[in-house]
């Protein structure tokens, strides 16, 4: 029986697809650890490579949430209690999160929100039930991590 063989790698060549694979985006810690992992490396070669990519600063968890939350605020347009959730599941540290969190400017963090709860009303526009037409237009905004108050406070406002 024929079965297929895994791809074993040396040291340097590990080393050398992990550099690639971190410098076409930003990776945190979590991810490089499971593609060492899917790649079958022993736990000291696991460290080595990352000490390798942190010195040559192919690693940088402040950085990766920097361009995280800049991603997934201004193109898919999620609100801070989201961000935060998605970076510590990541397991980045609180100092880091909150570093990545001044990427964003307070007044467009509020213009966004604004835009984007008015985009849904409209959508909902059919909608003649008006306490459905809240609980979707609250559902849409909290399900993106925005915050309470304010959703509720704009649904106030618009409905």
């Amino acid at each position: 029986m024929n079965y297929p063989t895994q791809k074993t790698y040396t040291l340097k060549e590990a080393q050398a697809k992990l550099e690639s694979y971190c410098a076409y985006q930003e990776r945190c810690h979590k991810e490089v650890n499971q593609k060492l992992r899917d790649m079958k490396m022993i736990p000291e070669a696991i460290e080595v490579i990352k000490l390798h990519l942190l010195k040559h600063n192919f690693l940088n968890e402040t950085r990766f949430a920097q361009a995280f939350v800049r991603g997934k605020f201004n193109h898919k347009k999620w609100g801070k209690i989201r961000i935060k959730r998605e970076l510590n599941y990541r397991d980045i540290s609180k100092y880091n999160i909150a570093l990545g969190l001044k990427e964003i400017c307070e007044e467009k963090y509020l213009n966004t929100f604004n835009e984007l709860a008015k985009k849904r009303f409209e959508q909902l526009s059919s909608e003649t039930n008006l306490q459905k037409k809240r609980k979707k237009i609250a559902d849409y905004l909290l399900y993106r991590g925005w915050e309470s108050f304010l959703v509720y406070d704009k649904i106030r406002a618009l409905v």
